[in-house]
């Protein structure tokens, strides 16, 4: 049986001498002359900018211009990161604008003038979304997606659009995590050899090294709360039917979600807020007006005081497992009560899951394609397949297609396999998963590492994924899944994660946020070219010396 590795995230990415794609012959961006841009915005959150904006030391205009610089100096020069695609042809003017509303005294609120990226499988009016994908590279539709619209009317500055998994890592069973043919290998901060998971690795990375204070992804399964472990962030994958996903490049109607990363609880639970809305094209959003709130209103240090949390302890290497109880600690001295659960046994979960996905993309995928400008040429997924044999050399260097085959293959959405494996899934991995072990503890919240540490890039073996994941149950039942930064292990960030019944945001972030404060304990990455992990001769660990 197929092991499915983060999606909208199924890629890793190829090292520095390896060819990078379409991303080298981009024209590179340019560092603003305005000495403005030097203002330092590295680990400024959002309030941080803000308050700099009401007391007048900031501008919108400044901090966009610094960011920019930024990502002139450390993504396209330096480490060269590659998590960003492009920016907004129009982000300065869009400043400019927001700053105007704010010396006129309009302020439409927390985000008034931040500027934000955005994932390049959603749609902006300014930019092609290509999904990574060279088949996609004139797919300017000039529309935004409605929760791109949602972020532009709380006041949200378009910065661009980050690099990803290709395809959001649904092309190949051996794909690398962060590669795209359009933008090259993302990398991580933290060891610019390791991955940074996928497929919303772009949004992780750049995040993590301060190109924005929050950044939008997407995940089917993983592909919000990898990268961000992995790249040392906090990373919510709502429950899904809150955020809409008209006009965001699909694999999967019942588990696609757009989701919020930043580098604190609080500025996800910001940028969160201004993402719900119900949207008249997307069924599943129906009831989404009715859970729009401020949900960094409530957050609070003592959130955990007598709280019941089911404890899950999955297989993991020593030393995880040891950063794990350190952590467990510090949610019982932040008050919580804690209770080991164990998860029930649904072993046919993942070839269910797989087959849903498999039937969902052809069909989601050639309907978004049918949406697209005549001038993009691939209309269907088996033009993709044509169009990636016909360009071979730049879009399969290091991975095939197997997964597209596999799709092309499937009978459609009134499939009788299709339709039992969707309701066994879905009910396996939420009633009969997730809120049993809720019940099981009397909790209502669940915890567990979220993935292991970040594998090493491999463009010859693609990703090897090792340790435990957190993602899958969410992912299929539709729930929510927050993870925050739980320090580094080897030199490499983890992430615990916080798991609810549907529409429980307000629960994870809340106690998300009490775990922050109490354990403080995201570290800001060094962009080391790599780690001291140690290596094995006659049986004795050695050190390893960066190149």
């Amino acid at each position: 049986m197929l092991k499915l590795l983060p999606l909208l995230a199924l890629t890793i990415g190829a090292p520095q001498d390896v060819p990078t794609g379409a991303q080298d012959a981009a024209p590179p961006v340019a560092a603003p002359a305005d000495p403005v841009a030097q203002v330092d915005i590295v680990e400024m959150s959002v309030g941080d900018l803000q308050a700099a904006m009401e007391a007048g030391t900031l501008t919108s205009e400044a901090i966009t211009r610094a960011y920019i610089a930024r990502i002139a100096q450390i993504d396209r020069q330096g480490p060269t990161l590659r998590s960003v695609i492009a920016i907004s042809p129009d982000a300065i003017a869009q400043a400019r604008l927001l700053d105007e509303e704010r010396a006129m005294g309009r302020v439409r609120g927390p985000l008034h003038g931040i500027p934000v990226l955005v994932k390049d499988n959603i749609e902006t009016r300014d930019l092609p979304t290509t999904a990574g994908s060279l088949a996609l590279a004139d797919n300017m539709t000039y529309r935004d997606a409605p929760v791109v619209a949602h972020l532009r009317d709380a006041g949200a500055v378009v910065l661009g659009k980050t690099n990803l998994s290709e395809w959001a890592n649904i092309r190949s069973t051996s794909s690398m995590s962060g590669w795209s043919a359009v933008g090259g290998l993302v990398r991580n901060p933290y060891a610019l050899d390791r991955t940074s998971c996928g497929s919303s690795s772009g949004s992780g990375a750049a995040v993590a090294a301060s190109l924005s204070a929050v950044a939008v992804g997407t995940e089917t399964d993983g592909s919000v709360v990898c990268p961000s472990s992995m790249n040392g962030i906090v990373g919510l994958k709502p429950t899904v039917g809150l955020v809409s996903r008209t006009h965001i490049v699909p694999i999967s109607h019942s588990q696609d979600t757009a989701g919020p990363m930043g580098r604190s609880v609080r500025d996800v639970a910001i940028l969160f807020s201004a993402m719900i809305g119900t949207d008249p094209a997307d069924a599943a959003t129906a009831d989404a007006d009715s859970h729009k709130a401020d949900y960094a209103a409530n957050l609070s240090p003592r959130a955990l005081q007598g709280v019941r949390i089911g404890v899950l302890r999955p297989e993991m290497p020593a030393d995880l497992a040891a950063r794990y109880d350190e952590a467990l600690q510090q949610l019982v001295t932040a008050g919580a009560v804690l209770v080991d659960v164990t998860p029930p046994d649904h072993p046919d979960l993942d070839e269910d899951e797989f087959q849903v996905l498999l039937v969902e993309l052809k069909a989601d995928l050639d309907a978004y394609l049918a949406t697209t400008p005549s001038t993009v040429r691939t209309r269907t997924l088996a033009d993709l397949i044509a169009f990636n044999e016909a360009h071979a050399d730049a879009e399969m260097p290091y991975f095939a297609q197997e997964i597209f085959h596999m799709a092309a293959d499937t009978r459609g959405l009134d499939d009788p396999e299709y339709r039992a494996a969707c309701e066994r899934s879905q009910r396996m991995a939420g009633p009969e998963g997730i809120d049993v072990m809720l019940a099981q503890a009397g909790a209502q919240i669940l915890v567990s590492p979220t993935y292991g540490m970040p594998w090493l890039s491999d463009p010859v073996h693609g990703d090897q994924f090792s340790g435990p994941s957190a993602s899958g149950l969410p992912a299929v039942s539709g729930y929510p899944h927050l993870t925050v930064p739980m320090g580094l292990v080897d030199g490499l960030p983890v992430g615990l994660s916080f798991i609810g019944t549907a529409y429980s945001e307000a629960t994870l972030l809340e106690a998300g946020y009490a775990y922050e404060q109490q354990s403080k304990a995201r570290v800001v990455p060094e962009y080391k070219p790599t780690v001291d992990a140690g290596a094995a001769i006659d049986g004795v660990a050695q050190p390893v010396s960066a190149p």
